[in-house]
């Protein structure tokens, strides 16, 4: 490569070529290793959420995500015993009692319409 033909520009060129490149090398790697340390940090935050935190002096403790997903079981649970007849306890044996004796009192619109029971009479105080 040929120079300018000034020693002096051809040194400052070529030293300031170098530092360009080593600076440019210095960001590279900062950015690299900023780009790694933001990524070990969110890591770390997944695995903390993952496994729960216990209690700290001022902040209370976290259930991780195993605890959680037990706890969602347990209540699905509940939910599910609900949902279908059993012992006579659930909402579903509730709801069926109700539609049968709502069945009793209001037929189907081509039953013939039964009468209304007799009144009793009022007992006889003395």
């Amino acid at each position: 490569m040929d120079g300018t033909g000034i020693e002096a520009v051809d040194v400052i060129l070529v030293w300031g070529g170098a530092v360009t490149v080593l600076a440019g090398a210095v960001v590279a790697v900062w950015r690299a290793v900023r780009g790694a340390l933001h990524l070990v940090g969110r890591v770390d935050e997944f695995m903390d959420d993952w496994t729960g935190e216990s209690d700290r002096p001022g902040v209370p403790g976290r259930p991780g995500v195993m605890a959680r997903v037990s706890g969602i079981e347990d209540r699905l649970t509940a939910v599910e015993h609900e949902m279908y007849p059993n012992s006579g306890a659930s909402l579903r044996d509730a709801v069926d009692l109700a539609n049968h004796r709502l069945a009793q009192l209001c037929p189907d619109e081509g039953a013939p319409i039964a009468s209304p029971p007799a009144a009793r009479p009022p007992a006889a105080t003395s």
